[in-house]
């Protein structure tokens, strides 16, 4: 109940917020129920309704193998909520851990740094492509490739808040009643983290699908036979004159999801940061 109150104060007045967390909310409806709510197979093949245009049977059409659009769309959720939240795991654990550490421990601190500004020197999606063609396509792999890539962003930004909060007085205070250095990274220091966590965990959550998406349809990303919203786009580009609901569906929903995840954090970030919360009233 609390839980439901603190939501509905984050998001009251914001109708663009509120709209993208129920288009989230449905995407993990429609992820968790995907087995359920599909009407096909996402990977059954019929030959004989190949490229067929959405209609009552067929929703969003029917690809080049004729499986169903709709029922892929549906998996593809589950996929987008996987990557999502893996990522956003790797990320923040391993960035976190990075930031926190270094601005903790001043000389590991000057070393790790050193590596997180070199790996942030380098595009998202270019050191994505360059780690994914170390590994093999697999889901575990994606989900780590780009939790790796969003940890530089998550370490910066950890080590500049927990480098203030390593001189605040509660510091000090654990410091002189005998804490050792986990306690006080663990117990005092991360607490007061929690909050711009989540804000990051939400668009790294956005990013993600980008980032997943891209590679994808580059073909370093998940398995091809693996239903998701980039393999569908990837599939389906030769097709766009001929077939161009195989790209709208797809696309649509890569967008939706992000704006929508961009709109949520943006609201999370103004409900925490007081300095954001009548700047942009109705968002």
């Amino acid at each position: 109940m609390t839980a439901i109150l603190t939501m509905g104060r984050i998001f009251r007045g914001r109708w663009l917020a509120t709209a993208g967390l129920c288009w989230l909310i449905l995407v993990a409806l429609a992820a968790i129920f995907a087995p359920l709510v599909a009407p096909y197979d996402p990977l059954e093949l019929d030959p004989l309704v190949r490229l067929s245009p959405p209609s009552l049977e067929h929703l969003f059409g029917t690809d080049h193998y004729g499986r169903d659009s709709f029922s892929r769309s549906l998996y593809g959720a589950r996929m987008a909520i996987i990557t999502g939240i893996g990522s956003v795991v790797v990320a923040l654990v391993a960035g976190g851990l990075a930031g926190m550490v270094s601005a903790y421990f001043n000389r590991l601190g000057h070393v790790i740094m050193r590596v997180v500004d070199v790996l942030m020197a380098f595009p998202a999606l270019l050191l994505a492509l360059v780690l994914m063609t170390l590994l093999e396509r697999s889901v575990v792999n994606t989900v780590i490739v780009i939790g790796i890539v969003y940890a530089t962003t998550t370490a910066r930004i950890l080590f500049g808040m927990t480098l203030k909060l390593k001189g605040e007085v509660f510091v000090d205070a654990a410091t002189c009643s005998g804490a050792g250095h986990a306690s006080i990274l663990f117990r005092h220091i991360l607490p007061n983290l929690v909050s711009p966590l989540l804000v990051q965990a939400s668009f790294i959550f956005a990013f993600a699908q980008l980032q997943a998406a891209a590679l994808d349809f580059l073909g370093l990303g998940l398995p091809p036979e693996v239903p998701s919203w980039g393999n569908m786009l990837s599939e389906s580009r030769i097709y766009v004159t001929r077939a161009s609901w195989l790209l709208l569906f797809p696309g649509a929903l890569i967008i939706l999801s992000v704006f929508s995840m961009n709109l949520v954090g943006d609201a999370l970030r103004d409900s925490i940061d007081p300095r954001f919360r009548n700047d942009i009233k109705g968002v």
